[in-house]
């Protein structure tokens, strides 16, 4: 089994930054994909950034491009989002997962196996 653990989410003001960190333990794998999501309330769960296992690809959803950067460190099985000059919209449960025996960047929720419980980010206004 895999367990996924987030943090860093909070209260933040609009034009402020958060640093999201994903953090995996249990069962290993030679290789993972590893991703982010995020859920806004009554909104369907999107695609937000991926990262290969070897950081060579990434992907990022049009309306965190600029703004957010994802990255990873295999060495702590962790995966990071930095998050700068958040707007009011980029509020929600923010999720990581991953696919594993796997060395690319997908951004389709279907690709990944496992998840982690979330982290709420709020982004005032």
């Amino acid at each position: 089994q895999v367990q996924l653990v987030e943090s860093g989410g909070g209260l933040v003001q609009a034009g402020g930054s958060l640093r999201l960190a994903c953090a995996a333990s249990g069962r290993t794998f030679s290789s993972y994909g590893m991703a982010w999501f995020r859920q806004a309330p009554e909104k369907e769960r999107e695609f937000v950034a991926a990262i290969s296992w070897s950081g060579g690809s990434t992907v990022y959803a049009d309306s965190v491009k600029g703004r957010f950067t994802i990255a990873r460190d295999n060495a702590k099985n962790t995966v990071y989002l930095q998050m700068n000059s958040l707007k009011p919209e980029d509020t929600a449960v923010y999720y990581c997962a991953i696919r594993p025996d796997s060395d690319y960047a997908f951004a389709r929720a279907w690709e990944y196996d496992y998840w982690g419980q979330g982290t709420q980010v709020t982004v005032s206004s």
